[in-house]
């Protein structure tokens, strides 16, 4: 069977692309702003069909005939933790990058599109810039259709996000849809309120049944390891736990068997909080800036704790990538990738349970 071929945008350090090619898709295109990034995305692709530098500056010609865009574009402008500046925004306006390239290929645009973001993408300045993005892909001939999958479903960690997936096929009624873990109640809302655009909307299988929890993913560290974090240090996240975490820490440390959970620092009223997660998941992985968003490992029992960060094959797993991938950066650039990327085994379920059918039907449309 000839792959399907795939131009990347906002490509990162090639996350989409690795769940792509599980699937039979040829990445024939990439592009990405990110010098950091490209340096692990070469590492383990190779620069061939790379193209550094602003999506504003691609030239259409450059991008070779494909069956798929992709588009993680940046959430800065759409996160609740972000400007909110929407798609205006100076980082989330690269979206319109994208468009202007479709617009240019012309009859050369590919039959899909998929569209990757934050969950703030829906509540966006009450919900327009998602339809503004859906109403640039129906002016390009894509109807369109819109899901959440959580990563959680897969591996690990809680990471939720949006997809948007344009298709050159003709709009359908919207119709009943009932609610389900894809499709929960306030997106079936926005579909409803913006029944004017042009959509597709089709079913989904059932999400997989995760099999792993955090401790599967952990790498074998000596309590010598120089990533365990001194006495002192490790004191004083254990005082940044509220009265509700610092009651399962405890419970924890006087345990007769090891426990495992992964915490973050917030500011709450002023003051800087240690949150301590007790599900056997990960949070979201984040881009570290600032140190914030670095998630930190605790690890207690038999009357003791310890305390470090993950390490960067601990956050590569947690998305979902194997071992055999190479990273050769210092550990907060390698933090940085990976907490702007996409879980490789959620592009997988897409690629297999939709995108791969989606192409088959366009390709049999007269």
């Amino acid at each position: 069977m000839k792959p399907n071929r795939v131009a990347e945008f906002f490509a990162g350090i090639g996350l989409v692309r690795l769940g792509l090619e599980r699937v039979g898709f040829e990445t024939v295109f990439a592009n990405d702003i990110d010098a950091d990034k490209f340096e692990i995305y070469r590492a383990n692709f190779g620069p061939a069909c790379f193209h550094l530098g602003d999506i504003h500056q691609v030239v259409a010609e450059q991008i070779p005939s494909c069956e798929l865009y992709t588009a993680s574009f940046p959430c800065n402008d759409l996160s609740i933790a972000g400007s909110m500046a929407g798609l205006e925004g100076n980082h989330s306006s690269a979206f319109w990058g994208l468009i202007r390239l479709l617009k240019e290929k012309g009859a050369e645009r590919p039959p899909l599109v998929l569209l990757e973001n934050v969950p703030g993408f829906l509540m966006s300045r009450q919900g327009q810039d998602l339809a503004d993005a859906v109403a640039a892909l129906n002016g390009l001939g894509y109807a369109c259709d819109v899901f959440f999958v959580d990563a959680v479903r897969f591996v690990p960690q809680s990471r939720l996000r949006l997809f948007v997936v344009g298709k050159q096929t003709p709009a359908a009624e919207i119709g009943l849809l009932t609610e389900t873990a894809a499709r929960p109640t306030k997106l079936i809302d926005f579909l409803h309120d913006h029944a004017d655009l042009n959509w597709d909307i089709r079913p989904l299988p059932d999400f997989p049944r995760r099999t792993t929890t955090l401790r599967d993913v952990l790498e074998d560290l000596p309590a010598d390891d120089p990533h365990w974090w001194n006495a002192k240090r490790a004191e004083y996240l254990f005082a940044q736990l509220s009265d509700r975490h610092l009651s399962v820490a405890k419970a924890w440390i006087a345990g007769d068997a090891i426990s495992y959970g992964t915490a973050f620092r917030r500011v709450r009223q002023g003051r800087s909080m240690a949150e301590l997660r007790s599900d056997g998941v990960a949070g979201c992985l984040r881009t570290p800036r600032g140190g914030s968003g670095r998630q930190i490992l605790f690890q207690a029992g038999l009357g003791k704790f310890a305390v470090r960060l993950l390490t960067a094959r601990e956050c590569a797993r947690l998305q979902g990538v194997p071992d055999s991938f190479r990273i050769d950066v210092p550990l907060s650039q390698a933090l940085f990738g990976f907490g702007d990327a996409v879980c490789v085994p959620v592009l997988e379920w897409i690629a297999r349970h939709y995108l791969r059918p989606a192409l088959a039907l366009s390709s049999a449309v007269p």
